[in-house]
C-alpha cells in the first residue's frame, strides 16, 4: 500500500503520528516505512526533509513506487506508533526557495518565451538554467516584478486536474507526465507541474534576490536566494559594507565609491613606485658597468622586479648576472647570461639551494629556500 503523504494534505504539518510498517538495516542506517508521513522525500529538485521519528534521527527520505522510505540512525519496532517531527527551519526554507523559483521562472519564461531546463536547490543558493540569452538588466527587471508579486500576497493554488482539464492548461513541465498530475499555480505568475512543497501565499516567500546571471550552454544560469536566505545574504552584505565604510570613514552606501577612489590612488602610487624602481635599477646597472659576472642579493621586489633588475645589470655588466630577492628561506631569483646555455648552471644551483625554476636562451627564473650565505657560497 502506498504511503499516505501528509505533506500534500498540508505542507505546514510539522508534527504527526504514524505506525511503523517496516524497518531494515541498510547502508548508513535503517530504512523505515510508515503508514503515513509528513516527511518530504527528495524530488523535483527539492532536498528531503530532516527531523525525528521517536528517538531516531531522520537523515534522508526517498520515494519509490508510492512508498516513502526514511533513512534513520536507529531501528524502530515494526507495528509501533511513533511521533514524527519535521525540522521546520529546513522545510520552510525549501518551501521559500521552491516557491520563489516558480515565481521567477514563470515570469521569465513568459517574458522571453523560453524553458526552465535545469533547477538545483543547494544548501546556500538556488540555480536555474534557461535556454535563452538573458542580460543581467533583464534578469533584474524580472526580480523587481517577482518581488512586487510576492508583496501583493497572492494565494497559491495546488490541485489535480482531470486529463481533459490538464490538456487545456498552459502549464510548464520539463517532461511528459503519466498518471495524476499535480499542478501548482501562482495566479498571474506561473502554472507548473510540480511535486514539491510550497507556501500558502506568495507573501510567505518574503523576498527574492538574484545573485548572478551567467552564460551557460545555450542559455543562462541564474543564481538566487529567497526568503530567510535573501535576508541573511543582504544582511551580511550590509555588514560588510558597514565595516568597509567604517574603515574608510564613509557611510556604508558610499563604500564602493570610496574603494574605487582608493584603487585609483593605489594605481597612481604603483605607477610612481615603478618609475622610481626603474631609476634605482638604472643606477644599479651603472654601478656594475663592465663588471662581468655579478651576484646581487637584495630585499624582496614586487612583480617582475627581479627579472627587470637582472636584465638591466646584465646588459651593463656584460657577463652573467644572478639576482636573488627576498629573505633567508624565501628567495626569488633570475639569472641572465646572454648567448650562453645556463641550464646546467641552473640545475646545479637548484640542487644546491633547494630551488625550483628554469628557463632557456640565456635566461632562467624561479625560487629558492636557502640563506644568503648559501647563495654566496655557491657563486664563490
Amino acid at each position: 500500500m502506498e504511503t499516505v503523504r501528509l505533506y500534500y494534505e498540508n505542507a505546514f504539518t510539522q508534527d504527526f503520528t504514524a505506525v511503523v510498517e517496516s524497518c531494515g538495516a541498510v547502508k548508513g542506517g535503517f530504512a523505515v516505512v510508515l503508514d503515513r508521513t509528513a516527511f518530504y522525500p527528495e524530488g523535483g529538485g527539492q532536498p528531503a526533509d530532516h527531523g525525528t521519528l521517536g528517538d531516531a534521527r531522520v537523515l534522508d527520505v526517498h520515494e519509490k513506487d508510492g512508498i516513502v522510505t526514511h533513512l534513520c540512525d536507529r531501528a524502530l519496532p515494526v507495528g509501533a506508533e511513533v511521533s514524527g517531527h519535521i525540522d521546520w527551519a529546513r522545510r520552510f526554507d525549501h518551501m521559500q526557495q521552491h516557491s520563489g523559483e516558480h515565481i521567477v521562472s514563470g515570469m521569465l519564461c513568459s517574458a522571453f518565451h523560453c524553458d526552465n531546463v535545469g533547477f538545483h536547490m543547494g544548501a546556500d543558493t538556488v540555480t536555474i538554467d534557461y535556454n535563452a540569452d538573458i542580460s543581467w538588466e533583464q534578469a533584474l527587471d524580472i526580480e523587481r516584478r517577482a518581488n512586487r508579486y510576492i508583496w501583493e500576497d497572492h494565494p497559491v493554488h495546488i490541485w489535480y486536474p482531470s486529463p481533459a482539464e490538464l490538456a487545456a492548461l498552459p502549464y510548464r513541465s520539463k517532461k511528459a507526465l503519466e498518471g495524476a498530475v499535480r499542478i501548482t499555480e501562482f495566479p498571474g505568475a506561473d502554472m507548473c507541474a510540480c511535486c514539491g512543497t510550497h507556501v500558502d501565499s506568495s507573501g510567505q516567500v518574503g523576498l527574492v534576490k538574484l545573485l548572478s546571471c551567467q552564460k551557460f550552454r545555450d542559455g543562462v544560469r541564474l543564481e538566487l536566494v529567497c526568503g530567510q536566505r535573501a535576508l541573511d545574504y543582504l544582511s551580511a552584505c550590509w555588514e560588510q559594507a558597514r565595516q568597509i565604510g567604517q574603515a574608510l570613514s564613509v557611510k556604508p552606501e558610499a563604500s564602493a565609491a570610496a574603494v574605487e577612489r582608493m584603487q585609483g590612488e593605489l594605481l597612481t602610487a604603483k605607477e610612481r613606485a615603478a618609475r622610481l624602481e626603474e631609476q634605482v635599477f638604472a643606477h644599479t646597472a651603472v654601478q656594475y658597468a663592465g663588471a662581468g659576472d655579478v651576484l646581487l642579493i637584495t630585499e624582496a621586489l614586487e612583480g617582475d622586479g627581479v627579472r627587470r633588475l637582472c636584465d638591466a645589470v646584465a646588459q651593463s655588466a656584460g657577463g652573467r648576472c644572478a639576482v636573488f630577492a627576498g629573505a633567508d628561506g624565501a628567495y626569488k631569483y633570475a639569472v641572465i647570461h646572454a648567448g650562453q646555455d645556463i641550464r646546467p648552471l641552473v640545475k646545479d644551483m637548484n640542487d644546491a639551494l633547494h630551488g625550483r625554476g628554469g628557463g632557456r636562451d640565456g635566461f632562467a627564473q624561479g625560487s629558492a629556500t636557502c640563506t644568503a650565505e648559501e647563495i654566496r657560497a655557491f657563486f664563490a
